[in-house]
């Protein structure tokens, strides 16, 4: 090994010198490998979506009268108050019906006084037996009916007042005419009378109050609360944010392509007039974040089931490249006193995950079946991983945890025969990073934006979501262990035990395990797909004969 440039290893590796004649063989093409000290920096987590503003309150303003429109005394874009007049609808027709119903009504009064003084009079001569009893009733009746019309009279004409109001157009409340949707001289029909629904002379809202609705993946539903702090940006002012809050997360699923996903509404305050109704927003969501911490790049950090295929991408010696099951216990302690997260210890010695420990030969079947129900790995994959466990029981217990550790159902990830002591407690580890590698990838346009490359899998293949890069609930990450490659003065390149926190896109925060300054080495993401598939595609040469 030695130093190229600044941050930049040359890892020559030899096959040997041959002698033949007085001339060498030309060395082989040397492995570049880049490095990059781990340094302090900020990390803010945030998530990302893009959405449509809108008014929280909008308005469609009709008539309860039909007719011709004389009058229209706003436009767009004009500020009103409430009982504004709006416009003014033609007031012959109902002028015509309450002159109608005052006329009504007047007859009904005095039919009503007539039948009032004839009941009166058949009552006199009931008395005195000048009319029979039928013929008293039928006055009765008279008057009854006449009461009825009175009534009736009366209704009509309160009716025919209120229609006179009715033509009169005024603003429901304060707020802007977004549209005025008719001119003058236009007949419209009546919102109460017409089945259609009337027509609609203005859309109105208050600007006052703005909202952004856009969608966020199923996935990252446990991160986002209502009350949180969400930063808008609009293409009309590139330099300036605008402040608001998640309102609310509405219960109701919407699938789009086939991605699950929820409606997320950010409400602004708009007073100072800038935002319009239909202009595109950027939303971001502050979720976590670490002021001063140490970071590495994603790229720098692998799981610990790709230690091997990472250290044969290196040029190392996969079987020497392995690390202790128990180093991560101490380090676990430090991570979790540094974050303030409580961590159970589990396992055969080895290092648990919050709120769980290692498990068992049971659980790690039992992990393997969980994720193949889940349709994280093929059910081929589940047998031929249930089937290497087997064997590595049967030899001594080393093969079988090794192959739980590899379950990465898209890449196909192997760990290999005798670094049992990295996959170790294989299922509690796997199962905070194999999920991390299979992250939905990010849902149609106008959906929430997921990190592709985020966390511990660095930018691997199918990548990692935003949220699953965080590993853990809003402001409480999980300890999770991994690896990196530290390159020291002479060039020496050697595996380290770490414990990471929270990561963004771009660079993932370790805990515990390793210091300012110290050099770790960049693992090429293809190259270490690529070793993943062959690994497995070996394991799976080995196992065909017992599967037939």
């Amino acid at each position: 090994m030695r130093l190229q440039g600044s941050g930049v290893i040359a890892a020559t590796l030899l096959a040997g010198l041959a002698v033949a004649g007085c001339e060498a063989e030309p060395e082989e093409e040397a492995v570049s490998i880049q490095t990059v000290p781990a340094e302090i920096r900020d990390l803010r987590i945030t998530a990302e979506a893009t959405g449509e503003l809108e008014p929280v309150l909008k308005v469609e303003v009709k008539s309860k009268a039909s007719g011709e429109i004389l009058e229209l005394h706003v436009d767009s874009g004009d500020e009103v108050e409430p009982g504004t007049l709006l416009a003014q609808v033609d007031p012959r027709d109902v002028n015509n019906a309450y002159e109608q119903a005052e006329a009504d009504l007047a007859v009904a009064q005095e039919r009503m006084n007539i039948a009032q003084r004839q009941l009166e009079r058949s009552d006199t001569l009931l008395r005195v037996e000048v009319i029979t009893a039928q013929e008293y009733e039928s006055k009765q009746l008279e008057y009854a009916n006449a009461q009825s019309a009175l009534v009736r009279a009366t209704t009509n004409l309160e009716l025919a007042t209120l229609r006179r109001t009715d033509v009169t157009i005024r603003a429901p409340m304060a707020g802007t005419i977004l549209e005025k949707l008719v001119e003058a001289g236009q007949v419209i029909q009546s919102a109460t009378q017409n089945v259609s629904g009337g027509t609609t002379l203005f859309m109105m809202a208050n600007l006052d109050d703005m909202r952004v609705r856009t969608l966020v993946d199923e996935t990252d539903m446990g991160q986002l609360t209502s009350g949180m702090i969400a930063t808008v940006r609009v293409e009309a002012f590139p330099d300036r944010t605008f402040q608001g809050e998640i309102e609310k997360i509405e219960p109701q699923a919407v699938v789009n392509q086939n991605v699950t996903m929820f409606p997320v509404i950010v409400l602004l305050d708009n007073r100072a007039g800038l935002l319009k109704p239909g202009m595109n927003a950027e939303v971001e969501v502050l979720v976590d974040e670490r002021l001063q911490t140490l970071t590495v790049p994603n790229g720098a950090v692998v799981q610990p089931y790709e230690v091997a295929p990472a250290a044969e991408v290196l040029g190392l010696d996969p079987q020497a490249a392995s690390v202790e099951n128990a180093a991560w216990g101490e380090l676990m302690a430090q991570a979790a006193a540094r974050a303030g997260v409580e961590v159970e210890m589990g396992g055969r010695g080895g290092f648990g995950r919050p709120g769980a420990g290692g498990g068992p030969a049971a659980g790690e079947m039992a992990g393997i079946r969980e994720r193949m129900q889940s349709g994280e790995i093929t059910a081929d994959s589940a047998r031929v991983l249930m089937a290497a466990m087997r064997e590595g029981w049967r030899a001594g217990g080393a093969g079988g945890q090794e192959a739980a550790a590899a379950t990465d159902g898209s890449a196909g990830a192997e760990a290999p025969r005798g670094d049992a002591r990295v996959a170790a407690d294989g299922d509690a580890d796997a199962e905070n990073t194999g999920a991390a590698r299979n992250g939905r990838g990010a849902g149609p346009g106008g959906g929430w934006q997921r990190a592709q490359g985020a966390g511990m899998g660095g930018n691997r293949g199918s990548g990692m979501g935003m949220m699953g890069a965080m590993g853990g609930s809003t402001g409480d990450p999980a300890l999770r262990p991994a690896v990196v490659f530290v390159v020291d003065e002479l060039g020496n390149i050697t595996p380290r035990p770490v414990v990471m926190g929270i990561g963004d896109y771009d660079y993932a925060e370790i805990l515990a395990g390793l210091e300012e300054g110290e050099e770790t080495a960049m693992i090429g993401a293809a190259q270490l797909q690529a070793q993943q598939q062959e690994r497995m595609d070996r394991m799976r040469g080995r196992m065909r004969p017992f599967g037939g």
